[in-house]
């Protein structure tokens, strides 16, 4: 690999710490090894071409450019935590996995505008993780920091929104979606 290349790679795995709170390729490994899978079939669960998850997973490639796929990576990290804290079986977790590869993506909101709290419904983490995941895609960590910087004089909730969600931590973006609830 030449410098160049080694330059775009580390670009492109910034650009998905700044996206997706990690590289792909960490995150894919993670979820691999949490959930006893190869990269064969982890492509298929989320509907990429294993080339496309090489890709993506060595830095050739930066961005999921399908919200879907984003959706079931973020399905998929909430199952690995339910299976590592045994509140899913193994069993389970094959069904799960089964539902998420058929899972066609979109909004995790209802109709309503309200989440979903029923199960099989999506849950607040879910809905964090997509917000947190639209702003990431628009923009940087430290870009987004500044426009908070920027607004925070005129429109301080704005500002905070944007911090919280745009590089904060997942779990203080929950805190703070579950405090702005009624």
């Amino acid at each position: 690999m030449d410098a160049a290349q080694q330059e775009a790679t580390a670009r492109a795995r910034e650009l998905q710490r700044s996206w997706y709170g990690e590289p792909l390729g960490a995150l894919f490994r993670r979820l691999i090894d949490d959930l006893g899978l190869n990269q064969a079939r982890l492509a298929a669960v989320l509907g990429l071409s294993a080339p496309m998850l090489s890709q993506l997973m060595s830095g050739q490639r930066a961005k999921i450019g399908n919200p879907a796929v984003v959706q079931r990576v973020q399905a998929l990290q909430e199952l690995a935590v339910q299976v590592a804290d045994g509140s899913v079986s193994a069993a389970e977790a094959t069904d799960r996995m089964d539902e998420v590869k058929k899972s066609q993506g979109g909004s995790v909101l209802t109709a309503t505008g309200q989440v979903s709290t029923g199960s099989g419904g999506p849950t607040v983490r879910r809905v964090v993780r997509e917000i947190q995941s639209l702003l990431r895609s628009v923009a940087a960590a430290g870009d987004i920091i500044d426009a908070a910087d920027s607004l925070a004089p005129a429109h301080p909730e704005l500002a905070e929104f944007l911090r919280v969600y745009g590089a904060g931590r997942t779990a203080d973006a929950v805190a703070h979606y579950e405090s702005h609830q009624n």
